[in-house]
């Protein structure tokens, strides 16, 4: 007899990682295949004992259930062992489509802010119900008998139309993914084609003109700090605490919050949340209890101290996201110099950006540059990071990953590594030198 086994094809993904511990919590046997190097998401799987394998087709057993990576085409020599063996084969989108229709569904949505949002959603509903979570930082969780299931859906390639979900927090809608995207207008149709399956309500930022012209059939609840918003958050603190507001929803004061984060998207993730609790009807008191204690995602401002420096490490690899990350370090540091490193992620994204990354990357005191990551899909172009250097006025320097020297000369600073690549290996390198001088 054959084993009932769901097997990732690249269980190593941020997605694919967080569904894995999921499927794992829900009493699934789990098994998988990627890379032998490391990735940020292996200690997860480690810790819950799921294997993972390196890539063969003769990992592949009959009465096998497939999940395959977005990224891997039927090309590859897992997926081609599969179809011969009759296997049952999802995409990852199409199994998460399908799994999420037994709860309480919650997406949230956005060129910028999903994981953050996701995390902070899903940490405040799993502190006042039971909850499953699925975050783009490789964090997944399955509850059995959850009210909640809270998801990233990402808009890349169109993939979050296999999702219908009960609500949808939709952060803003930005031209990004430009080797896939033809421009901003392609990218709210897929929003708006999104938006047309959400089955309760939409919770959309105010302040986004193209969340503003979403045409649909379930109401639209704006968010924000302006008159015109359905959820608004008043009072506004930012110190070096965190983040504090009153939130209200008219002209009703549902309560004051308080977020242990920085940055004014801070506050906007966080009334997304209370909106999203004011719709279900749970208790204010516990939802600002739970707000409260909120520690981050990974990758997402997350840091450490080595010596006299402070190290921060961020996933943004867009022109807001760089924005965003340094408003926050600029509210948690404001008497300190705030370095940024950055690593471009792909040449098609950095050529369609390189003055708007120079103007954004211009708001640290002083910036050094990584050569550009390149993708699978993508191994040269056109640019360098040089080329965004030279537009850059405070600094701009391309450091290698064998002389990370020029960064020794800041005392009592903040450090803060961006990037979507494998920026994390200049970071180990700095912290290795780091300990060196102490």
């Amino acid at each position: 007899m054959t084993e009932e086994i769901d097997y990732f094809i690249g269980i190593k993904g941020s997605g694919m990682s967080a569904l894995a511990l999921i499927l794992h919590d829900l009493g699934h046997k789990v098994l998988g295949s990627d890379i032998t190097q490391y990735t940020f998401t292996q200690r997860g799987l480690e810790q819950a004992n799921i294997e993972t394998l390196p890539f063969s087709a003769d990992n592949i057993k009959p009465g096998y259930t497939i999940i395959a990576g977005n990224s891997f085409t039927d090309e590859h020599p897992e997926i081609v062992r599969a179809k011969e063996l009759g296997l049952t084969i999802y995409r990852y989108h199409e199994y998460l489509g399908k799994l999420i229709q037994n709860y309480t569904s919650i997406g949230v949505a956005g060129a910028h802010g999903k994981t953050s949002t996701t995390g902070l959603l899903s940490h405040t509903l799993g502190g006042v119900a039971k909850t499953s979570y699925l975050i783009g930082d490789g964090s997944g969780k399955g509850e059995p008998d959850s009210q909640f299931f809270v998801f990233e859906a990402d808009e890349y390639r169109r993939h979050f139309l296999a999702y219908s979900p009960d609500y949808i927090i939709m952060t803003n809608i930005d031209f990004d993914h430009p080797d896939y995207y033809t421009g901003i207008e392609d990218v709210y149709d897929a929003f708006e084609t999104e938006a047309k399956q959400v089955k309760k309500a939409i919770f959309a930022w105010g302040d986004d003109p193209w969340l503003r012209k979403l045409k649909v059939d379930v109401p639209v609840y704006y968010y924000g700090t302006g008159d015109k918003d359905d959820f608004i958050a008043k009072n506004v603190v930012r110190n070096t605490k965190g983040s504090e507001f009153d939130a209200y929803f008219h002209d009703e004061l549902i309560g004051h919050f308080m977020v242990p984060l920085f940055g004014e998207h801070s506050v906007l993730n966080a009334l997304a949340v209370v909106a999203v609790a004011y719709a279900e009807k749970l208790q204010p008191e516990l939802i600002a209890k739970e707000l409260a204690t909120f520690d981050g995602v990974k990758r997402r401002f997350s840091e450490t101290k080595v010596a006299d420096m402070t190290i921060v490490d961020d996933y943004a690899h867009h022109p807001s996201e760089i924005d965003a990350t340094l408003d926050a370090a600029r509210q948690k540091y404001p008497d300190k110099q705030i370095i940024a490193v950055f690593q471009p992620h792909t040449y098609s994204r950095t050529i369609a950006y390189l003055d708007e990354f120079a103007e954004s990357l211009n708001k640290a005191d002083v910036v050094f540059l990584t050569d550009i990551f390149s993708s699978a899909r993508e191994q040269s172009g056109s640019v360098s990071s040089e080329d965004l250097g030279a537009k850059i006025s405070h600094g701009g320097t391309v450091i290698k990953l064998d002389n990370m020297e020029p960064l020794l000369e800041y005392k009592d600073a903040v450090v803060v590594f961006m990037g979507a690549g494998d920026i994390q290996k200049y970071e180990r390198a700095y912290k290795a030198l780091l300990q060196l001088r102490k």
